[in-house]
């Protein structure tokens, strides 16, 4: 693979990562977004190529016996999600470098598999009450998916300290401009 580098951003649901990740993507930082292999159907207007390269698990399971991701995993029966090898030297050979934004178990595994190359930044609410209330103004989940990501969001926070940088979202502004920085230092810009 031809070296480049890596930021990966992990966080609860409802912390603000998506914001803050598309916020970086708008600045010149040489940044582009690794698209995610799933065998999942596409849903709504999501885009192939573009939201996630949409394949079937059969031909997921080939890759999988071909070599041909980083990682990957089966988060449901026949429901895989991984990165293909090819999307990192997609983004490489074109000099940019990969943003993830992932859950904080895939966040830790690329971190482990890149090492140094990599920038692991956990974004967290400034509390578990704060992260409820985001969640449900959002107005996108039933309380039973809200009272299942407040407690997945619980066991996550339990990580954050295996992460490179941590990024408490208490105001969006403030830790956009503090994830830039971050960025900066790490890619030497």
């Amino acid at each position: 693979m031809p070296k480049g580098k890596l930021l990966i951003f992990s966080a609860p649901s409802g912390s603000g990562k998506s914001s803050i990740v598309n916020y970086l993507l708008e600045k010149n930082l040489s940044l582009e977004f690794s698209i995610s292999a799933t065998s999942r159907k596409q849903r709504g207007t999501e885009i192939n190529g573009k939201d996630y390269y949409f394949i079937s698990a059969g031909e997921f399971k080939q890759r999988i016996a071909n070599d041909e991701f980083v990682e990957w995993e089966e988060v449901y029966k026949d429901h895989f999600y991984g990165t293909l090898k090819s999307e990192l030297n997609r983004i490489w050979e074109k000099g940019n470098n990969v943003v993830f934004d992932v859950d904080v178990a895939g966040g830790l595994n690329l971190k482990k598999i890149f090492e140094e190359r990599a920038a692991a930044i956990f974004i967290m609410s400034p509390s578990i009450k704060i992260l409820e209330e985001r969640l449900i103004n959002r107005g996108t989940d039933s309380p039973e998916s809200i009272k299942m990501r407040v407690a997945k969001a619980t066991h996550e926070l339990e990580a954050k300290n295996r992460f490179d940088y941590i990024i408490i979202n208490d105001e969006l502004d403030k830790a956009c401009k503090l994830a830039e920085d971050h960025i900066k230092d790490f890619l030497e810009i």
